[in-house]
């Protein structure tokens, strides 16, 4: 069988081709920009048209057509495969169908979910349960990939929130790191957001089992209609929190810093305790994770002249994120000089969080603002809410803050270095920030 995926160059969308190339089935895939995830499907065989979406993409002996919910229904491929009559499939109702073939844990969340995930997919595979794996990032222990095929029935799912993708899975257990105000640009309300959270959790499977963040005030103010779905459908339900009486034993064992990292470990401690899981094996298993693909992830070094300056790449792309992020840099780097760059991702997240953003970099000593990144699909333009307005924004609410904003990206390194040079401390951490194309200018920034 011969699937072609639309889209094929987003983190999910490539963890389900690599689950069906595994499996046997002949994989192309078409996406508008190259970028690190189509290199290495490239290099793994898979064939993908790199460019505009058109009708020639689609391969004439397609037998399945699977693209994500940014991809509007007139694109040309789906177009084209609707008048050849190839079937076409959301990428969720794709993974929906993988879950009801398994016992799935399904970890999700406004913030944390990929950590979260990883830390459970570590945990499964250190007690030896043999788990298929997806997750929205590429992990070390993966082979620097974001799926593993596993041989039980259990199955590990990172779950997605926007376009309320989650809706479409089958959880036996399901983790809930948090609830925010994200992806407002689809649900259009915090309400829909919050009421689309508890949906998903009445989808669990009766007898199974809900692990919920009592540390997260939206999430713990749904306590009581958490409740009446535990009631209908038999769940347990166990409501994790930092004052857990294991959290000095999670944060010795834990090799990742911030307060935010320590709640998504306990979490995974409570799923690993449910499981009946050793607790040395569960210790063990939350020490041995070191971090993934751009979450804190160290990229390299720049040595200057009696200064060392290490350049991490991080995911975090909304105002919670971005303050516990930098939050874990000042732990973990307590006397080094934090720059952080910022490159917003999607215009329309921007103007509706454009106060929280202005005031979630705090703990960075300088900020250098990049354009924002357009989603394909999903974005407009809006001349009042830009990367240069949040840096004017910035500087007349914190006038001695160190911030910039940077129209061209190919500057980078030579402003950096200009900072670098007028910087006190021997010491310098660079966090490039962001859920966008940032990760190239990272590459170029090493050179």
């Amino acid at each position: 069988m011969k699937i072609h995926f639309v889209g094929l160059g987003g983190i999910s969308m490539s963890g389900v081709a690599r689950y069906f190339k595994a499996k046997g089935f002949a994989i192309s895939g078409s996406d508008l920009r190259a970028g690190p995830l189509t290199s290495s499907l490239m290099r793994e065989g898979i064939r993908i048209k790199i460019g505009m979406h058109v009708a020639a993409n689609l391969p004439k002996d397609a037998d399945l057509l699977i693209y994500n919910r940014a991809i509007p229904l007139d694109n040309p491929e789906l177009v084209a495969a609707r008048k050849r009559n190839v079937p076409l499939l959301p990428l969720a109702e794709a993974l929906g169908r993988l879950t009801e073939m398994h016992k799935t844990i399904a970890i999700t969340g406004s913030h944390g979910k990929s950590t979260t995930t990883a830390l459970a997919s570590i945990l499964f595979m250190k007690a030896g349960l043999d788990p298929t794996i997806f997750i929205g990032t590429n992990l070390n222990e993966l082979e620097g990939k974001n799926v593993r095929i596993g041989k039980s029935p259990w199955l590990v799912l990172e779950a997605d929130d926007f376009g309320r993708a989650f809706l479409s899975y089958s959880p036996t257990v399901v983790i809930v790191t948090n609830i925010d105000r994200e992806h407002l640009d689809f649900y259009k309300s915090f309400l829909a957001l919050k009421a689309s959270f508890l949906q998903f959790l009445s989808r669990t499977h009766e007898h199974g089992t809900l692990i919920l963040n009592r540390d997260d005030e939206v999430l713990f103010s749904l306590r009581a209609r958490v409740a009446v779905i535990a009631k209908k459908k038999h769940l347990h339900v166990v409501w994790y929190t930092l004052q857990d009486p294991a959290t000095r034993k999670i944060k010795r064992a834990l090799r990742i810093p911030g307060r935010h990292n320590l709640s998504n470990a306990i979490a995974v401690y409570r799923l690993g305790k449910i499981l009946q899981i050793p607790q040395k094996k569960i210790l063990a298993a939350l020490g041995a994770y070191r971090g993934s693909w751009r979450r804190m992830e160290e990229r390299g070094t720049i040595r200057m002249e009696k200064k060392t300056i290490r350049v991490f790449d991080d995911y975090a792309h909304h105002p919670t994120e971005i303050r516990a992020t930098l939050q874990a840099f000042r732990e973990k780097f307590p006397h080094a000089h934090l720059a952080c760059v910022f490159q917003p991702h999607q215009t329309e997240r921007l103007r509706l969080l454009f106060k929280e953003f202005a005031d979630s970099f705090m703990l960075a000593d300088s900020l250098t603002l990049l354009p924002a990144y357009r989603v394909a699909g999903r974005d407009m333009q809006n001349p009042k809410f830009t990367a240069e307005k949040l840096a004017q924004a910035i500087k007349r609410k914190y006038p001695r803050k160190d911030v910039r904003y940077l129209a061209d990206p190919k500057q980078l390194k030579r402003a950096l270095l200009v900072e670098m040079t007028d910087i006190a401390q021997s010491e310098a951490v660079v966090v490039m920030m962001g859920a966008g194309d940032i990760v190239n200018y990272t590459d170029s920034l090493l050179k």
